[in-house]
């Protein structure tokens, strides 16, 4: 009995000194109720970034982003929002829309309260819809239901958004992402930088290669590398198109013939290499992670950059936060939005 009256006593305490603080937030020397809230273990604290606005010459025109929400990356997805909005002209005609595999309260709040003036909408991807046709890749996080849910975005999205902009979570944008947007596609479903110099033959297995069959995919087709990670989609003639249904069968193939070792990326290259619209390499300077064994440091590449894009192993955030980053880390910095608790206890 003494135990628990004890605990009673504690949680009125607990209660008085709340309340106490709120009714004293707004003076000088008070502390924010939101910061006596108690920080969930899996998901950082984050500063409010700027609010952001449009400049003298902008329409109504709307941008649509479309990216996947994950608590794993949450620090990436800040960063990439923030860059996106900082380099824009028009930050307020751009539209978010967020592919989430499960209700995630404290994500949902950390985005709120980090951009309290973005527009952004958050759709469920149901993992249901992969189980059993992802295929173990050389890397685990490749195997994760969320990174096949850009296949699904044009079921998942509303049907009057006509045209996006899918984007990695590991990336920042350093230039107007307008310029991607209005990327003429040509009557194509997809635009994206095209990467022909890189050895095509090396995404796929030589069984895929052997089979007589299979080995006549690409003809009457020049097919080329291309990142899934930056594309402007054709979201109308992707649904007429069918190109989620023939991703999946190439998937369905994957199970029973393993004819690659990668997760999301071949199956893309099976239905649409070789007949996309090739965009200017400098709108996705890809590989700044690494690759997906090791994630040693790599340079860029020469020329002019409008994305900065961490694909493979290694992660920016990560490899900051280790005391072991890459030189290019350091252009990822300025963006990160992140913050301890313990920092946000001494505000």
């Amino acid at each position: 009995m003494a135990s628990c009256a004890a605990s009673l006593l504690l949680g009125l305490l607990s209660f008085l000194i709340v309340a106490n603080t709120a009714s004293s937030s707004s003076s000088s020397g008070g502390i924010r109720l939101s910061i006596i809230r108690k920080p969930s273990a899996d998901v950082p604290v984050f500063r409010e970034a700027p609010a952001f606005r449009n400049g003298d010459s902008c329409g109504l025109q709307r941008i649509h982003i479309v990216m996947t929400l994950d608590a794993n990356y949450l620090r990436g997805t800040m960063a990439a929002v923030l860059s996106i909005l900082q380099h824009s002209t028009c930050p307020e005609n751009m539209e978010f829309h967020f592919l989430w595999s499960r209700f995630e309260r404290e994500v949902f709040s950390s985005i709120k309260s980090t951009f309290p003036y973005l527009n952004f909408k958050v759709y469920r991807f149901d993992s249901n819809r992969v189980r059993g046709k992802i295929s173990k890749s050389i890397r685990q996080a490749l195997d994760q239901p969320l990174n096949y849910a850009r296949i699904y975005l044009a079921d998942i999205i509303p049907s009057d958004v006509k045209r996006v902009i899918y984007l990695d979570s590991d990336l920042v944008v350093v230039d107007d992402v307008a310029k991607l947007w209005e990327v003429d596609l040509e009557e194509k479903v997809l635009a994206a930088p095209e990467y022909c110099h890189a050895n095509f033959t090396n995404y796929f297995s030589n069984l895929f290669w052997f089979d007589p069959v299979l080995a006549k995919t690409f003809h009457g087709r020049r097919p080329c590398y291309f990142n899934t990670g930056v594309m402007v989609v054709d979201v109308e003639k992707w649904r007429q198109g069918g190109i989620t249904q023939k991703v999946e069968e190439w998937m369905t193939v994957q199970k029973q013939k393993r004819i690659y070792h990668l997760g999301s990326l071949p199956p893309f290259l099976l239905v649409l290499a070789g007949n996309i619209k090739g965009v200017d390499h400098r709108w996705n300077q890809h590989g700044l992670g690494g690759d997906n064994m090791e994630g040693k440091c790599r340079s860029l590449h020469p020329g002019p950059i409008s994305l900065l894009h961490w694909s493979g192993k290694g992660k920016p955030w990560l490899r900051l936060d280790s005391r072991k980053p890459c030189i290019v880390d350091h252009l990822w910095a300025p963006y990160d939005l992140y913050r301890s608790s313990m920092h946000a206890l001494e505000e």
